[in-house]
């Protein structure tokens, strides 16, 4: 009897079927990112004069600092105010969200969970192999940000230093890691995408706000301490440098929120 030659199966399969199926979705965030970049780094110079800074100086102090607007006449400050602080930090957070909640969430209340399941792979590879994916996707577009960024930095006369460019985008990544890895930890618990979706949002929204009100007056400081939009900016990292504690909060607490992810997944199974 001719015996069946054995099937191999692929490396990191889950891993590569991710990338491979969502390629347009990151192309898509990808060119989504570049618009606010080419568009708000270009118009620098036109910023950077007297004019503006007398229009600054009419504006209410609470409100600037509420913006982080504070900076905005310097290159580094108008880069991380604009592109990092505000529409490039949406849209990255954003997409890393969606991407978390559907990781688990969204394939266990579509069905195709079970179906995955049923191919041989464990729960556990399949939360690693989909965090490790959705790592590299939000990595990408912090990349991304930083090469664009550098790109445009001597044409245009924003005069930042490479190195705490990079920091600042690791730091930008980081933290959209953190509010995507919650998102998939919330799919997990509730096996329903739209408390993913509510969970990460939750944590950049709730960092935007604290912080915007904890610059408001020295009483309400305190705040700063439960934001991680203040960890990642409010050291001003593009034009100060620094941010190694914030990198290690961020990365550090996206893997715990991922152990997390794979007890409370694996609970779930059935005989567990």
């Amino acid at each position: 009897m001719r015996r069946e030659p054995a099937v191999r199966r692929a490396p990191l399969p889950i891993f590569g079927k991710i990338l491979t199926d969502g390629w347009r979705s990151l192309i898509g965030w990808a060119i989504g990112l570049a618009a606010p970049i080419f568009l708000y780094l270009p118009t620098y110079p036109s910023m950077a004069g007297p004019e503006m800074q007398k229009l600054l100086d009419t504006m209410p102090t609470q409100l600037l600092r509420a913006l982080n607007y504070d900076q905005i006449t310097s290159g580094a400050g108008y880069t991380q105010s604009t592109v990092f602080g505000l529409i490039g930090f949406l849209l990255i957070s954003i997409a890393g969200v969606s991407w978390g909640a559907a990781a688990l969430g969204g394939d266990e209340e579509s069905g195709h969970l079970e179906l995955t399941l049923a191919h041989g792979v464990t729960r556990l590879e399949v939360v690693v192999q989909r965090f490790a994916a959705l790592s590299v996707r939000i990595l990408a577009l912090s990349a991304e940000a930083f090469l664009l960024i550098l790109l445009l930095n001597e044409p245009y006369g924003l005069g930042l230093n490479a190195g705490y460019l990079l920091q600042t985008s690791l730091l930008f990544g980081g933290f959209a890691l953190l509010c995507a890895s919650v998102a998939m930890l919330a799919g997990a618990m509730t096996g329903r995408r739209v408390w993913g979706v509510g969970a990460g949002a939750l944590v950049a929204a709730v960092g935007y706000v604290f912080n915007a009100v904890g610059n408001q007056s020295a009483d309400l400081e305190w705040l700063h301490a439960f934001s991680p939009y203040y960890w990642a900016y409010g050291n001003n990292p593009l034009q100060n440098g620094g941010g190694s504690g914030a990198l290690l909060a961020f990365y550090g607490g996206s893997l715990a929120v991922l152990l997390l992810t794979t007890v409370v997944f694996r609970r779930r199974d059935i005989g567990v």
